[in-house]
């Protein structure tokens, strides 16, 4: 029963930021909503949905192209594209974007090659369209979001039966007639989980819609708070975007009604990959290479002669270092926190299963679907009414001013953090939990051991793998996590996300290159987790696409390793 409390006390607290939230919006006065729609919310929302649509575009025709053409064909270099191609995942969206903005600078080394080549002298006589547009905004976000798609359809196709293809090839359908009306209508609900995610980190983005000049929702939630210190028209707006996270969850679902397809009893044989020899080889590759030397390649590559001019000119200032210290601290004890919340609701729906527990288990795993400004908007109210009780209740009794413990300390960030990732721990521990066969519960009760018994004797050894794969990803989020620290770091506190940011904004790109260069190389780490369950998942077949979108990397990781 205690495991059961402990997961409803979870749930609550991933509830906390929204019931917050509603209250705030309603503490503006009357006259704030009639402005609100009238001034603020058309264009924000104009820019948020034509975004979201250019990125669900751009993003489906990537990553399923690519996911098809490195399953149905042989070619050289593809060994290597199975998992290139989860690179850009690496790459923050502020990041790619902090890149693009120098890279392709009027007056940078890529314009002025053209120039050079065209017979220009000046930018005032060529230059390519401003990348600060609405345009270049969907193309960035395209490029870094799109192994979200290609994950989850790479998936599907690997687990289709080779005799699906083998009858079509009979009928006389080519390999092109295949991938329109077999492997495309069957991967259906995988490309609408896939798109799904890239549209939620599409709206949870703040630092390259601004940098960008794309004034989305989040932009205007930040700037409503931060530039104006209007809370409840902020809160107003963060409804707004709650509403829009709820259509693209129904939207989702409606993609995937009625589209659930099992495999034969027997295990069927996965297809086999047509070869290809001279140029289509090469335009595949070609094909599949590209979105890996824009997404990852380049960003990499400028990052890296940045840093290096950087660390010539001044090495490594004591700031970077106590950033990294930080960052690192942070993101620790949030991934503690988080793998400790994770293990509750997974154990307490093995151990306790039944409708309230599947209800509190689905309820903790809606945070991620909750934008990183709303989320940190909806806690700040209730901590911030937490460290006045307290602060007034020290005064009182013990005559000691603490100030502000929770915000003033960082730990509102790790809360905020437990709240936004907890779909990653739980999804990737309860992975972990349905490998172990329940007769080993059955067993481990019938010698005597409690339901705590079980858990530390049987369940936390054997999920070790799990655990150590769901940590990393939570580690590796909590670091490039931008939003969120953004809005509630104490004064003077810094983490490299945020030393970048604050270094962009001010355009002294050179500054921020080493900060972003090791987010980047460690947010490799869940690549290479992603990329090894990848390879697994042809020897089990799935019947079914993937998981709920909110469930992020660990709904990934989940679904890999039905």
């Amino acid at each position: 029963m205690r495991w059961r409390l402990a997961a409803f006390a979870v749930a609550a607290f991933v509830c906390l930021p929204v019931a917050a939230l509603i209250l705030t919006a309603f503490e503006g006065s009357a006259g704030l909503w009639p402005h609100m729609i009238r001034h603020v919310l058309p264009a924000a929302l104009r820019d948020t949905i034509v975004l979201l649509a250019g990125v669900g575009v751009l993003t489906t025709l990537i990553g399923t192209t690519t996911a098809w053409i490195v399953t149905a064909y042989e070619f050289p270099g593809r060994r290597f594209l199975e998992w290139g191609l989860l690179l850009p995942l690496a790459v923050p969206t502020y990041i790619i974007a902090f890149a693009y903005l120098d890279i392709l600078h009027p007056v940078g080394s890529v314009q002025g090659a053209l120039r050079y080549l065209l017979g220009y002298t000046s930018p005032r006589a060529f230059r390519l369209p401003d990348i600060r547009s609405m345009w270049g905004c969907i193309l960035l976000l395209g490029l870094v979001l799109y192994p979200y798609v290609y994950l989850t359809t790479r998936s599907m196709f690997l687990t289709q039966a080779a005799s699906l293809v083998e009858v079509s090839r009979t009928l006389g359908s080519s390999r092109g007639d295949v991938f329109r009306r077999v492997a495309l209508p069957l991967a259906r609900p995988a490309i609408a989980v896939g798109v799904s995610l890239a549209l939620m980190e599409t709206l949870n983005d703040i630092g390259a819609s601004e940098f960008l000049g794309v004034r989305t929702l989040t932009v205007s939630v930040y700037t409503t708070w931060v530039s104006r210190s209007d809370m409840p028209g902020a809160a107003q707006i963060s409804l707004a975007m709650l509403v829009m996270v709820v259509g693209l969850v129904l939207i989702e679902r409606h993609a995937r009604r009625n589209q659930r397809y099992t495999a034969a009893a027997q295990r069927p044989r996965a297809m086999s990959p047509a070869p290809l020899a001279g140029l289509r080889a090469a335009g595949a590759f070609t094909i599949c290479f590209l979105p890996v030397a824009l997404g990852f390649i380049a960003p990499a590559i400028y990052l890296c002669v940045e840093a290096y001019k950087r660390y010539r000119f001044a090495g490594l200032s004591q700031r970077l270092l106590g950033e990294v210290v930080n960052t690192v601290s942070v993101a620790f004890t949030a991934t503690v926190l988080v793998l400790l919340c994770g293990l509750v609701v997974a154990y307490a729906a093995r151990t306790y299963p039944g409708r309230l527990t599947a209800v509190a288990v689905r309820v903790s795993t809606l945070g991620y679907a909750i934008p990183g400004t709303v989320l940190a908007l909806g806690l700040l109210m209730p901590i911030g009414a937490f460290d006045r009780m307290l602060s007034g209740g020290a005064e009182t009794f013990l005559g000691l001013s603490v100030g502000l413990v929770l915000l003033g300390s960082g730990a509102a960030i790790v809360l905020a953090y437990c709240a936004r990732f907890m779909a990653i721990a739980t999804g990737g521990i309860e992975a972990g939990f349905s490998r172990i066969s329940p007769s080993l519960d059955h067993a481990a009760r019938t010698l005597g051991r409690t339901s705590s018994g079980v858990f530390r004797h049987v369940h936390l050894p054997l999920s070790r793998p799990a655990l150590v794969s769901a940590g990393l990803l939570v580690f590796v989020d909590c670091m490039k996590e931008l939003p969120v620290t953004l809005l509630l770091r104490p004064l003077n506190f810094e983490t490299l996300a945020t030393h970048l940011y604050g270094e962009a904004a001010r355009g002294t790109y050179e500054e921020a290159s080493i900060a972003a260069l090791l987010i980047v190389v460690i947010g490799i780490l869940p690549v290479v987790v992603l990329s090894r369950v990848g390879r697994a998942a042809p020897s089990r077949p799935s019947s079914d696409a993937a998981g709920a979108p909110s469930r992020s990397a660990g709904g990934l990781l989940r679904s890999e390793r039905r």
